[in-house]
Parts: structure tokens; sequence; C-alpha cells
């Protein structure tokens, strides 16, 4: 799918981001199921790269997805137009309306929906919808976009992939925002729909255990299939926008493990920034909220001037991939 900037929708960008973190920090070796992971389990989780896990109290994740939409919209007054929820790992109701939920405790009258079944790259893939949604109707002002990280279950460590933090944020796509979306592109491949999976019907969720169907599917098929998407994708966008690798200020992705800054920064020939290590290390990897917390740190820490270009890589083991480009 292809996103680059046209005429008819030149200015639209962010207008705000509030990210909900805890004050508490978990370490990865003293998480209680840690001490029963098999010998190659608790390797990993010790070489992940994730020192120490976000951890809020049991709350709902529909709650902590409103906090960030009550807080940003206390700074930033207004209605947006759409409400649309990044889908959590796990709904907190079956039938009912998670996305109601949090348009509801954020007092909001907006039409909302989520985008769902995309993991990490869910929110990549919301900020183009929202892209798209103000180019398709010029009555539009404002797409509100949220999502909260939480383990499914009570296991934090997600073995043979990342460990687990909790966290939240909003973020709004307006109207003459910056950063300005300037070109995005994203994929999918249905063959990896079961890779991962929880038999939540047949337990209560403090038993719910993530099952891998085959860790050697995910690191070397699903990897293969990543290398050369992520590959091909950045290179269409950057055509998209008609910029070279050389005119990228800084490059981001998700925070799964230290070494896939590595291997991302051999593949495509640009360094992933440091800012994403440094939540990884004292986060955990935040599902669909990496991006965008590593996006807002970045801008916030004033390191980029008006005009620099920031590229943002994402993908997921639902085998979903994206790559967008923003203006500051």
């Amino acid at each position: 799918m292809s996103a680059p900037t046209g005429a008819g929708d030149a200015g639209i960008g962010i207008g705000a981001i509030r990210c909900v973190l805890p004050d508490d920090r978990a370490k990865v070796v003293d998480l209680p199921e840690f001490a029963s992971l098999a010998h190659e389990e608790a390797e990993f989780a010790r070489a992940a790269g994730v020192e120490t896990v976000a951890v809020f109290d049991e709350e709902p994740t529909t709650d902590l997805a409103a906090r960030a939409c009550r807080e940003l919209l206390a700074a930033n007054p207004g209605q947006p137009d759409v409400l649309m929820l990044v889908s959590p790992r796990s709904p907190e109701v079956l039938l009912g309306s998670d996305v109601g939920a949090v348009a509801h405790g954020s007092g909001l009258a907006s039409f909302s929906f989520t985008v769902d079944g995309l993991g990490c790259t869910g929110s990549s893939a919301a900020w183009a919808l929202a892209r798209d949604l103000l180019v398709a109707d010029p009555s539009r002002e404002s797409v509100l976009i949220a999502h909260a990280s939480r383990p499914t279950g009570a296991d934090r460590i997600r073995y043979p992939v990342t460990v687990i933090g909790d966290g939240a944020y909003a973020m709004t796509v307006v109207r003459g925002g910056r950063p300005v979306l300037r070109a995005h592109r994203m994929e999918t491949d249905g063959s990896f729909h079961d890779l991962f999976r929880v038999d939540y019907k047949q337990a209560p969720w403090y038993e719910w255990r993530e099952e891998c169907q085959s860790a050697d599917r995910y690191r070397f098929d699903l990897a293969m299939h990543s290398q050369k998407r992520l590959d091909r994708l950045v290179d269409q966008v950057l055509a998209d926008a008609g910029v070279t690798k050389a005119d990228v200020g800084a490059t981001l992705m998700q925070n799964v493990t230290a070494s896939a800054y590595d291997f991302y920064t051999t593949l495509l020939g640009v360094p992933i920034h440091p800012v994403c290590g440094q939540h990884l290390r004292e986060l955990g990897h935040l599902g669909a909220m990496d991006v965008v917390l590593n996006l807002d740190r970045l801008l916030a820490s004033g390191e980029l001037g008006r005009g620099d270009l920031v590229l943002v890589l994402n993908n997921s083991p639902v085998a979903a991939w994206a790559v967008t480009l923003w203006e500051v």
C-alpha cells in the first residue's frame, strides 16, 4: 500500500502526543516467571537488551488509553472528528467495545473504531489511515489515535520475541500539524497469521501462555521476509518523497531486542537512533507504543530542526511491515 504525499494532503501531520508511563520498574531477572524459564529462554531474556520493564498496577488497557486521551485533550482542548484505537494484545471484553470504553472514559462523542490484527505495526497503519481520513473529507480537522500496552496473561517474557512493559499513548493527526507525514507504505503477509497464539478459551487469564508455532520460523522465515520487505519499503518511501538515505536526519523503529538495531542498521545502511535502545533497556517492549514514544522523545530533544526528515520503521510477528517518512 502506498501513500506518498500529494497536493491534497500537504501539511497533514502530528498535532500533539501524550505518553503515559508508570513510575515503577521491575528488573527482568526478578520477574515471577523468570525462575521457571528453560535455559534457552532465560538466556534469551538476559540477552534481549531489556534490563527493566515499566509496570503499572492491574489497570485495564482501556483505562490507560482513556487516561492518555484525557491528558492530551486537557493540554490541547478540542473534539477530534474520529477516535481510532490501536488494539491491545488482548481485548478487555468480548462482544463489547474496547474503543467504546476508551471514548466513554475520555468524554468523547467522536466516531470511534479499532485498528486490529497488525500487532506493533498498528500505530504506523493508524497514523497513515488518519491522514487518509483527513484527505478524504475536508470537513474533518483531527483524528485521535490511542493505544495501551500490557502483557497478555501474567507473563512478560515473550520468548523468542521480547520482554513486555506497560504504557499508553494518545496522539492527534491534524491539518497543519508537524512533523508532516511525507510518505508511507505498508504490507502484510497472511501466511504467518497463526505463528503466535494464546488458547484463551481453555484457561483463565492468569494461565494464558503465548505459544509460538515455531521459533525457527520466527527467527529465520519471518526474519528473511522482514529483511526483504523493509529494504524495499524504505527505498519506495524515499523515492515517493524524492529524497535519499543521505537526506534522513534520524531513523527510528520499534523496540524488540538490542540485536535488531544492529541487524537493521547493517541491512538498510542507516543507523537506528540511540533513543530506541534507551527505551528498550529501561522500559521493555511497549508494543505499538514504541514508535510513538521514540518519535515523541526524539522531537522533544531538540536534536532535529524544521525540515529535517525522520524515517520510522515498524514490523510485527503477525507479518506486517510499515515505513513512514516524517518532515519535522
